[in-house]
């Protein structure tokens, strides 16, 4: 058991210059004002009191109801013992490390009266009060530990300014000792344990199997019935959903996707999608591609569920991604290859723009396809991973603080495919138009838009730069042709991807928008000049390759309106 001093200190008022503070012979009480962001009235209170040769150092606690994961952290400087204690206080415990605080591999120069030098290539700047009668430095870390810090400057913005130093007679309310339990780690340790205690985890899928082969679900009631943190089974096995409860955060926080992907068994690089099961699109998936409403092109191909109508949304999607060439499961049939390949593949994507307008604090329908016919298939994990951007707990109201709306336009990732849905080759004989309608808003709307060509050969769309034109009211405002060509970078996730005569490897060629290993980015349109309350028309216009030798093109597209009133 450790003892950790708590002190409860008055706040003080600001002072203009750290100059004129006077130190007087015995002080045993200092204020800092921490700076952020080099405004001088957003600023939070360090507090150290001296004790002889021990000065403890406190960072004021924000006021108000605190975030999941917040504590409390007290530095005890000992300099008789030349020892640096940090304690992270918990409500239920203490972490702490113990270390030296002479910082002998740094080099240090003094200038007009300043200590200087640089650490990470930040510039960092001490004024000490060398004269002072005590020694004091909020920042014990660098070394410096004769006299009084006065201004603390990082890259040329101050960042902790001396406001106050007096002697205070504590008596009998002196330092509370408190008694909890501690753990020792290293100071790495604590940084880690003090991060991911503020993130707020939510498992969405765990190490579930996608493959052909296994029996579909079916929900009688609709999107409303069907069970919550119940993984079910479409689409042969090749599409899973669950619904799952999201937690309701303020609005201060961002939002991540992590998703993990390992072969079971397929070789091959698939198309992969993490969406939002609209209502609608449910009736697709619960019963057959079919029954969602059709498109049927000038080519006499019917195209189920891929376009906005008046009831009908398709789903939203959240991340694209692409699986490689076998990763994990072909790892040792490829050793001694000469690359250390990947154990699998990690996809991360921030999705904040639709957590709060469609996932806040309600019952999500989530599903995840991968495209194959292997009775392995491919293993996923995905979680939600929520990080604050303050300490204070704002209590979301019922009006939010991003009042909106998502719309979902188009879809033709066609993540029915194993249960008869057809692929996006309508480009070659048709455009894709939908209708939207933006009352008039304050601040924006915006088109997200997703686009990956398919093709497998030379001459196929997968390999060939293709111009994406999005048309307003028959009018092109935006292209966007979707490109990588630093597919390269990714080989080490492909243990059986198909190698040439030359050393290249097909996982290395350039593609639409996409490699093997990874996902792809949104790009986002702005239609805020829309927004007049009438309605228009927007097209996807795509110069998709014809056939060669009974293989076919095709387009991948999503298309999201985020709406902000």
């Amino acid at each position: 058991m450790r003892r950790l001093i708590v002190f409860v200190i008055a706040l003080l008022p600001l002072v203009a210059t750290a100059q004129n503070v006077k130190i007087p012979k015995g002080a045993n009480e200092f204020t800092y004002h921490q700076i952020e962001y080099g405004e001088q009235n957003d600023t939070t209170e360090v507090y150290v009191h001296r004790d002889n040769d021990v000065v403890t150092i406190v960072t004021q606690k924000p006021k108000g109801k605190l975030i999941p994961g917040y504590c409390q952290t007290v530095t005890e400087v000992d300099y008789a013992q030349d020892s640096i204690t940090v304690n992270a206080y918990y409500d239920d415990s203490i972490y702490f490390y113990r270390t030296g605080f002479s910082r002998n591999d740094l080099e240090w120069k003094k200038e007009n009266g300043k200590w200087k030098t640089s650490v990470n290539s930040n510039t960092l700047e001490f004024e000490m009060d060398e004269k002072a009668p005590v020694n004091v430095n909020p920042l014990p870390y660098y070394g410096l530990n004769k006299g009084v810090l006065r201004t603390f400057t990082r890259n040329g913005q101050k960042r902790l300014v001396l406001a106050k130093a007096e002697k205070v007679d504590w008596g009998m309310c002196g330092p509370l000792k408190v008694l909890l339990p501690s753990r020792r780690v290293s100071p790495r340790e604590l940084d880690r344990i003090m991060k991911e205690r503020l993130v707020v985890t939510t498992r969405i899928f765990d190490h579930e199997q996608i493959c052909w082969g296994k029996a579909n679900a079916h929900i009688d009631g609709g999107l409303q019935a069907v069970p919550s943190d119940t993984v079910l089974h479409y689409a042969g096995g090749t599409l899973i959903l669950k619904k799952v409860k999201l937690p309701r955060l303020p609005h201060h926080y961002q939002h991540f996707v992590e998703l993990h992907q390992q072969s079971n068994g397929d070789a091959y690089d698939r198309t992969g999608s993490l969406f939002i099961v609209t209502p609608g699109f449910f009736e697709g998936i619960n019963n057959h591609p079919d029954s969602l409403p059709v498109f049927t092109g000038r080519d006499g191909q019917r195209y189920q569920g891929m376009m906005a109508t008046g009831s009908y949304q398709p789903p939203i999607e959240l991340v694209r991604f692409f699986t490689p060439f076998g990763v994990g499961h072909f790892n040792e049939r490829m050793a001694g290859y000469g690359i250390d390949w990947r154990d699998e593949t990690f996809y991360r994507q921030e999705i904040t723009d639709l957590y709060y307008r469609c996932m806040d604090d309600q019952s999500v329908c989530i599903g995840i396809w991968i495209g194959n016919y292997d009775a392995g298939g491919h293993r996923v994990t995905v979680d939600i991973k929520s990080y604050p951007n303050d300490y204070v707990w704002e209590e979301p109201g019922e009006e939010s603080e991003f009042p909106g709306e998502v719309v979902s336009l188009f879809n033709t990732c066609n993540v029915l495919e194993m249960a008869g849905q057809n692929y996006g080759k309508l480009f070659a004989t048709d455009s894709l138009t939908v209708t939207f309608r933006l009352e008039d808003i304050d601040q924006s709307a915006e088109l997200r838009y997703i686009s990956t060509g398919h093709g497998g050969w030379g001459e196929g769309d997968e390999f060939v730069p293709k111009t994406n034109t999005i048309l307003i009211d028959g009018k092109p405002v935006f292209t966007h042709t979707p490109w990588r060509q630093d597919c390269g970078c990714y080989r080490d996730l492909n243990p059986v991807s198909g190698n040439f005569w030359n050393g290249l490897s097909s996982s290395d060629f350039s593609r639409s928008g996409w490699c093997p290993g990874t996902a792809t980015q949104p790009v986002y349109f702005d239609l805020s000049p829309w927004a007049d309350g009438k309605e228009h028309t927007l097209t996807v216009a795509i110069p998709q390759g014809k056939p060669v030798e009974g293989m076919f093109s095709h387009w991948a597209v999503s298309g999201v309106l985020i709406v902000e009133y």
